[in-house]
């Protein structure tokens, strides 16, 4: 995006839509597992992505990592030429890969998603490396194998390297920039 800009670009994030758990206490969200299709509302996301095509803004849901549940506040996302929607479950569900023109799928070994992970849950949402090494034994790993990598294979576009090969980021900015274009 720093490269592409924003104008004409518009981005909605899988994150976004993990379901309301306000009627949840903390505890039962704690127990959550999040690692799941189950765990999004991906009819909503559907919708959103239909009325921006048809040239509606819509208004994403913001989520809280910390209180496990959405926010009160949402962003308004306007209507764009490209509509990026990133996210890691998104090629489970049929119906939402039906929404999409282009999709890929970044290929990045398992030690790097947790090495990632770790950083990004110590630094950003307070959590200790034991509490971050626990969910990943008992979510994140097995929905890798249960969710993620069987999706791989609805992707058009497998960038290789975990999102570090240079030729296939170029073809995707590329591909980004002819769609602006039009």
């Amino acid at each position: 995006m720093a490269e592409l800009g924003t104008d004409g670009i518009a981005i909605l994030a899988e994150d976004a839509y993990y379901r309301d758990q306000s009627h949840m206490t903390m505890e039962q969200r704690v127990l959550t597992n999040y690692d799941q299709p189950a765990a999004f509302e991906h009819d909503l996301l559907m919708q959103h992505l239909r009325q921006l095509k048809a040239g509606e803004a819509v208004d994403m849901p913001q989520y809280s990592h910390t209180t496990h549940t959405r926010l009160e506040k949402s962003i308004r996302v306007a209507p764009a030429k490209v509509v990026m929607v990133e996210g890691i479950l998104l090629l489970t569900d049929e119906k939402l890969r039906e929404q999409f023109d282009i999709s890929v799928f970044m290929d990045t070994p398992l030690d790097i998603c947790l090495l990632r992970r770790i950083k990004r849950d110590i630094e950003e949402r307070g959590r200790t490396l034991q509490s971050v090494t626990e969910q990943y034994e008992q979510y994140v790993r097995p929905a890798f194998f249960d969710f993620i990598f069987p999706s791989k294979q609805f992707a058009d576009l497998v960038v290789t390297r975990g999102g570090q090969n240079e030729i296939a980021i170029d073809i995707i900015k590329t591909k980004i920039r002819q769609l602006l274009a039009e």
